[in-house]
């Protein structure tokens, strides 16, 4: 009878066989190949593999036509070197190639910074360096690109505010293995980024330790309020290293993260955060700062950026000028807090048909979310007597989820009040911080909460 079924299958003929061999994986492939002779040389055929090494390794005709191979042997080539990533490579490879394409076109000074792969040999050593195994989407990542050179400003992302500044570089495995953290409260915890002037850094976690889970990206926040300082809380930033890498990519080539003099600003603008009345427009987007919060005491440091923009059909005597600004603030809990002040950041500007100003503010907050909305005053240039209001859209603010400890020990808690204070910023951010060449190496330390700027507003 098997002898009967295979000689049937010797007859078909090899178009239907290679239509159903299409729908298959390449797993499947290679165990069909086993199945016959017929079926070993029909699942090498090139057409197949050349769909999954597009599908797989995102290779082109190009490549293939490169390397000289055949569509099944540059598979196999491929599969032998990073076939323990196949899971994640596509789509982080395509992260990367999109990334790139970004910046080459709006920040080009960063792709200078990136370092070429790293071998699966270094990989090795550093696992047994910190005795400890890297999750295989983090391995596949730094196979494609090893992290950036230690320069400013960094890939993951830059946030300015008046005397603040932040921009995190994305770390090589050699130096992230330096800052390998084994003491209490960030047991098995290693850094992904850096930031020169705060001192902070993102870290992922490589085992299930101390309420933390495998596999995620987190902020550390020391609990200021326990006596144990090992008390740490966490603002999570990904489930995985995968999660947060192509998120944050996704973020940047869409222009949800908009390029401000060369800098990638981790700004969020809130679909449909946007509004017009009469000839000026109106939108925020808005961020949140680890760096300056902390989950106890309950503080919420956010900052907000707003683009007031005049029509450039509008007629020159619609010509106008900001005079005041009205704030309506409603946090999580129920609170509402109205707030009335001159100008904005101190200034008063002035609109005429095509003129954009935008400006940067910031405002803390006791509760975890809350949204703003609120209007300006404005008078015509022409006639001081006609006042008239331009809405502000109402926004949210809301920090990333966060994790206590598993055992936190609690001194005390107590309540932040919030402030908002327009004058904490100015509408342009004058420092570039573009050199800094000639940083050294250096080993991680985490940020300890007391060293980290904090502002009385």
């Amino acid at each position: 009878m098997a002898a009967s079924s295979e000689l049937q299958l010797d007859l078909l003929p090899s178009d239907p066989l290679l239509h159903i061999l299409s729908y298959l994986s390449f797993r499947d492939l290679v165990h069909c190949s086993y199945v016959s002779k017929r079926l070993n040389e029909l699942s090498k055929h090139n057409p197949l593999w050349k769909c999954h090494c597009c599908k797989h390794w995102l290779l082109t005709d190009a490549d293939r036509l490169q390397s000289g191979l055949s569509w099944y042997n540059l598979f196999k080539q491929y599969y032998s070197d990073l076939g323990q990533y196949i899971k994640y490579y596509a789509v982080l490879k395509k992260a990367w190639e999109q990334l790139k394409s970004f910046l080459h076109q709006r920040c080009p000074r960063m792709i200078t910074s990136l370092k070429d792969g790293a071998t699966e040999l270094e990989l090795n050593d550093i696992e047994a360096q910190i005795d400890c195994k890297l999750p295989d989407d983090y391995r596949c990542s730094y196979r494609i690109h090893n992290g950036q050179k230690l320069v400013i400003p960094g890939l993951m992302g830059s946030m300015s505010l008046s005397n603040h500044y932040r921009s995190e570089v994305l770390l090589d495995v050699e130096t992230a293995a330096g800052g390998f953290q084994q003491r209490r409260g960030m047991r098995r915890c290693l850094p992904l980024t850096f930031c020169f002037h705060t001192g902070l850094s993102q870290y992922v976690a490589l085992e299930d330790a101390e309420g933390r889970k495998k596999g995620e990206s987190f902020y550390p926040c020391p609990d200021q309020t326990a006596q144990d300082p090992s008390a740490i809380d966490m603002f999570i930033t990904g489930s995985s290293f995968l999660d947060w890498f192509s998120t944050y990519v996704n973020n940047v080539v869409t222009g949800e993260y908009p390029i401000i003099k060369d800098q990638i600003f981790r700004y969020v603008h809130e679909r449909g955060c946007t509004v017009t009345t009469g000839d000026i427009t109106v939108s925020v987007s808005t961020s949140f700062l680890p760096e300056l919060s902390s989950v106890h005491p309950p503080h919420f440091f956010f900052t907000y950026r707003i683009r007031i923009e005049m029509s450039r059909s509008a007629s020159p005597e619609a010509a106008c000028q900001l005079d005041s600004r009205y704030w309506k603030i409603t946090t999580s809990d129920g609170n509402v807090e109205e707030v009335h002040g001159p100008g904005v950041v101190g200034e008063f500007p002035v609109m005429t048909p095509g003129k954009v100003h935008e400006y940067a503010s910031c405002t803390t907050f006791s509760t975890p979310s809350e949204y703003m909305e609120g209007h300006y005053t404005f008078h015509r240039l022409a006639n001081k007597e006609e006042v008239f209001q331009v809405a502000i859209p109402r926004f949210h603010m809301v920090c990333p989820p966060y994790r206590e400890p598993q055992t936190p020990t609690k001194a005390s808690t107590s309540d932040t009040t919030h402030v908002d204070d327009d004058d904490f910023c100015h509408k342009d951010d004058e420092d570039d911080r573009d050199d800094f060449g000639g940083l050294r190496r250096i080993n991680m330390v985490p940020l300890e909460r007391s060293s980290c700027p904090r502002f009385t507003l």
